[in-house]
């Protein structure tokens, strides 16, 4: 069985740590690394994370320069052969998620599934609005990321580090990176995550939107990337009067 190293970036989140912590440390998938990465916390954040001292591989507290950089420090300590994401308030679906992940195809070089959201209350707010896939490859994101970096198990061979350059949308450079390498790709059949909406990305919204806009230009050129963005437009004003007429 591979080996899988989860890492979690963390700073003054002492209400949700706990959450993600339990939903890694209770897999049944026992191949797994789990390394914590904080930036200084100052609000008790890393007295819970003492409580779990035991079933952790790795844990480093000390200031960074945001949190691409927190996520290359954990590249850099992580010996797995495939590694996860999962930053404070996100959780892996169920305790049996792993397991099932790599069950689901033998020797992928990237497995992914749904994430289901959940707002501040911790209450479901259902699927995100971009449905996974059915086959993925680096051009699926094309109308936008359709798979979170939380719901995505990459081969560290084919990985590089976050682009720092990027403040708020480097994940997406850095997925869509390891897919042009990728050989074989494995959609997981569900859930495989938990997201707590509400990021960087989000109280950034407009920054983090220019930013894959070049990101998706560096992809796709300019003028398919410039239509393609005429069809999340359109996509997005449907999906809200849909929804606003359910609603109503």
């Amino acid at each position: 069985m591979p080996k899988l190293s989860v890492i979690t970036i963390i700073y003054n989140n002492v209400r949700d740590i706990e959450r993600t912590i339990k939903s890694v440390v209770n897999q049944s998938f026992k191949g797994i690394e789990y390394i914590i990465i904080d930036g200084g916390s100052t609000d008790g954040t890393m007295e819970v994370v003492s409580i779990y001292k035991a079933a952790l591989s790795k844990i480093v507290s000390e200031p960074d320069g945001g949190i691409y950089f927190a996520m290359n420090k954990g590249l850099e300590l992580a010996t797995g052969d495939y590694v996860l994401f999962m930053n404070s308030g996100d959780e892996i679906y169920e305790p049996q998620t792993v397991e099932r992940v790599f069950a689901s195809a033998p020797d992928a070089d990237i497995y992914y599934g749904e994430t289901e959201m959940y707002n501040d209350d911790w209450q479901s707010l259902g699927r995100r609005r971009h449905k996974v896939p059915e086959k993925f490859t680096w051009r699926s994101f094309k109308y936008g990321m359709s798979i979170s970096h939380q719901a995505i198990y990459l081969r560290k061979a084919i990985i590089e580090p976050f682009d720092v350059s990027y403040k708020y949308s480097a994940d997406i450079d850095w997925i869509l990176k390891a897919a042009k390498k990728a050989k074989t790709i494995a959609k997981v059949d569900g859930y495989v995550a938990k997201y707590l909406v509400g990021g960087v990305s989000k109280k950034k919204h407009r920054e983090s939107l220019m930013e894959r806009y070049q990101i998706f230009k560096k992809y796709y050129g300019f003028f398919p990337n410039l239509l393609n963005h005429l069809v999340i437009a359109f996509n997005l004003a449907w999906y809200r009067l849909r929804n606003k007429n359910t609603n109503d």
